[in-house]
This record gives structure tokens, sequence and C-alpha cells, in this order.
């Protein structure tokens, strides 16, 4: 069996490994795409299509969850000639159709930029548009999804299992365990996915997975513990007190629309409700995060306890007074300037593309305004260099703007798992029946201080894969 390193590798985003077995079968965990777009691959990886291996050869896909940067790839496998299935959980299958037809949307526009670029040239063949998916490629893609319960074992192939088990994180996200019998031996190889953290708003705790052979473990956080702790209301609702009710400002929330946003919401439902403080408006600016929000409640029974007793309490996880969705382009850009205290959670949340960047535009130079960052952003996006704290001025929307507004960061919402949390994780399994730890999805630096950790606390064979790098299990 080899194992094949395509994306995550020293790197946080496009997760994406394959797993080839003795009788040919393949089996691809992940299919993401990168955070800053596709790398640019070389003519020789191209004679492929959008992948440096043969899509055509894969026999079947397994999802750990539906963010972009574990699914986004995936219609163009099929594109490119995989005819197989696509094994997720039921709420993963219906979290990835929304954000695989919201990419398809953006990918939409920058087709018809490129077309219209080149409208007066008759002949033209350009890589600018590889890759991006519409519509339809979509729809075919979700069509060949089966969604697999958690702690189902399902067979895959001849003598070949898998199971997931609940990894929080994310509505539906799961580790993955694979079961394969090779040579008369069956062999067991663990996909961590990405981490959840315990007692997390809305989700289950990850779930322990069985003892595997090898195991290959996200580490984005192997460098550092959350630094906030404790009730998310009381945090937020002291934020929003000295933002919106001491100053009569406008807070402005950047969030990923798929876990992050939910997550506030329900923070807010509960804040207004528990603690009878008068709700302000609170404005939801993204489409993707309102069809998001109702998957949320779909499967509110796959959320932790607590959600679901506020639930039975109240009748609604997110629906609270005076909350507003904004649906048009046209909304988004007059609450920017609107005259009343107010909250406004938009995407991306690195402020970087999506409706934010007008928010942000219009109040980056207002003191009265506060910006609440609630999540990773890379350090060349705006929300990085917000974060760095030594930003006087910003390139905002191709404007040169100063930054008077106030600052102000928490990761109390964070889905991601922290060190201590990981370390937890990879303590789930014996050091001298583990035959080799790989650590994935994270920056070298947290690579290497995890790597560290873990070799401190007897696992002796932890490999930081290269991506292409190939093993034999």
């Amino acid at each position: 069996m080899k194992l094949t390193f395509y994306g995550a590798a020293q790197k946080v985003a496009g997760s994406m490994f394959l797993l080839e077995f003795e009788d040919g079968y393949q089996a691809l965990i992940d299919c993401g795409s990168e955070v800053e777009g596709n790398p640019r691959l070389t003519e020789e990886e191209f004679r492929y299509g959008n992948f440096p291996f043969d899509a055509s050869r894969v026999n079947v896909v397994i999802l750990t969850h539906a963010h972009i940067d574990h699914s986004g790839q995936i219609p163009n496998l099929y594109q490119d000639g995989f005819e197989g299935q696509v094994l997720c959980t039921s709420p993963t299958m219906d979290l990835t159709e929304v954000l695989l037809y919201d990419a398809a949307s953006l990918n939409a526009r920058v087709v018809k930029s490129v077309e219209k670029s080149h409208r007066k040239s008759k002949k033209w063949k350009s890589k600018e548009t590889q890759g991006l998916y519409l519509n339809r490629q979509v729809e075919e893609a979700m069509e060949n999804f089966v969604p697999i319960a958690f702690e189902q074992r399902f067979k895959f192939k001849d003598d070949g299992f898998v199971t997931f088990y609940p990894a929080g994180h994310l509505l539906g996200a799961a580790h993955v365990v694979l079961e394969v019998k090779e040579g008369g031996e069956w062999k067991k190889i663990g996909f961590s996915g990405d981490i959840g953290r315990k007692n997390f708003t809305l989700l289950v705790d990850p779930k322990p997975i069985p003892q595997v052979d090898y195991l290959v473990m996200e580490s984005t956080y192997g460098q550092r513990n959350h630094e906030d702790s404790g009730d998310p209301a009381e945090i937020l609702g002291e934020i929003i007190q000295a933002a919106c009710v001491d100053v009569k400002g406008r807070l402005i929330v950047p969030a990923f629309s798929v876990g992050r946003t939910q997550c506030l919401l329900y923070t807010l439902n509960r804040l207004y409700y528990d603690k009878g403080i008068s709700p302000i408006k609170v404005f939801t600016d993204s489409p993707l995060a309102k069809a998001s929000t109702k998957i949320y409640e779909k499967y509110r029974n796959r959320l932790n306890k607590e959600a679901q007793e506020f639930f039975e309490e109240t009748d609604s996880l997110f629906d609270f007074e005076n909350l507003h969705y904004l649906e048009s382009n046209k909304e988004s850009q007059l609450v920017s300037t609107h005259a009343e205290p107010c909250i406004i959670i938009s995407s991306s949340g690195m402020i970087k593309g999506g409706r934010v960047e007008y928010h942000i535009e219009k109040n980056i130079e207002n003191p009265y305004a506060t910006i609440l960052m609630v999540g990773y952003a890379n350090e060349d996006s705006v929300g990085g260099k917000l974060l760095s704290g030594e930003q006087r001025q910003l390139h905002i929307r191709n404007k040169k703007l100063e930054v008077n507004a106030k600052i102000k960061k928490t990761d109390i919402f964070s889905g991601h798992g922290d060190r201590d949390d990981l370390l937890a994780f990879a303590k789930i399994q014996k050091p001298e029946l583990l035959k080799k730890l790989f650590l994935v999805h994270g920056d070298l630096n947290a690579m290497l201080n995890f790597k560290q950790i873990l070799n401190e606390s007897g696992y002796e064979d932890v490999e930081l894969p290269a991506r292409y790098q190939t093993f034999e299990l």
C-alpha cells in the first residue's frame, strides 16, 4: 500500500491524500482547494488536467468534512475522469453542496471577466480559467455523494472498510479510519481531518478513534494554545457592551459563513435570552451563511446537548429579535452606514474577498467602529494585518485608508483544537503500536514544534511529508 501527500503538506490548506492498494484500487481522502488559489502546476503535472495524478484511476473519495480546503476540488475530479462515489456524513454532504455552489458562483464571475478581456481576440486559450467549475459540474458531482452514518463500519471495497467518528470542528466533520486487508494482514490507517475542541459552541466533542497502525494528523495549532476560555456569551457580551452600548458604535465581525457564523448567531441568541439584554440589530451579510444555518437547523439533533436543550426551551437556535439576513449587494452597502448601533457579521473571515471588504472600507477610519477578528487570517490578508497590530494604514479595495477603528480579537469561536487538544488526540494511540505518524495541515514551524512534543511523549517515528512525497505502508 502506498500513501502520497498531494496537499496540506507543510502548509494549512488543500488536503488531498491518495492511498493506492496492492490490488490497484485507489482511495482519495479529501480533495481540497488551496486557500490562496490552487498552485500553478508545471507542464509535466498538467498532463493529467487539474491534478498531478490520473483522476480516472481513483475509485472512491472519502471526505472528512465540508470546508472548501477539504472538498473544493471534487467537481474538477469528475471533470478529469473520476467516476466513483464520495463517501461522507449526511451533514457534510449538505454543507458541501452549498459551499461548492457558492464556489461555482464565484468561478462564473471570473470566467465572465476573462472572456470579456479576450472578447476582441478570436483565438485564445488561457489557463486562467483552468479548474473553474460551474453549477453544472457541481450538480454532476453531488449526484455521486453517498451519506454514511457515524460509527457505522462501511465496506467500500473487497477487504476494505471505512468508519467515520465525530471530530467536532464543524457540523458533520469526521475522523476517518480505514481497515484494509493486504497479503493476509489487516492494516488500519487513521485520518484525523480537522480536530475540534471539547465543550465547543454547538458541536459535540471529538470522539477517540481506535488504535491504528498509521495516523495522518492535522497540526494547525501545533505551536500554541487558545488564549480565551470561559463562556463565549460572556466574552461576546463584554465586547458588544464596549462597542455598541458604551459608545453607541458599530461592531463588524468578519466570519466564515459555514461554522463560525452559526456559532456567533447561537451565542447572540443565548446572550439575549439568558442575560436579558435588549437585542441590538444584527445583520448577517452572507447568502451562504443563511443557507448553511438552515442545514444546522436541519441537523440540530447532531449538535451538542447544550444546544439541543436550548432549542427545547426556546424553540429557536439562531433566530432572535432584530436579526436580519441581507440578500442583495444594495442591502449590504446600505447597512455599512446604518445610523444606529448594530452588529454586522459578514464573510470572508480573513477579509480577503467577500462583502466584508466593503464594510471594512466604510468603517476602518471610523473611531466609533470596532472590528472583531474571531478566526485565523493569513499574514498577507487584511485580517492578518489587522491582527498584527502594527498597521496604521491599509490598502483596501484599491484605497489607502487610516486605521482608526478599534481592533479586537478572540479565539473563543475557533473550531480547531489547540496544541493540548492535538496532543490528547495523538495520545489515544499507543506509541509502541503506532508504526508511523504523519503531520499535515499546518505551517512548518507548527509542525516542527508539535513533532518535538510528540517525540518527547514517546512517538519516535513522526514524519512531516513534503508535497508529492510517497510512503510505503
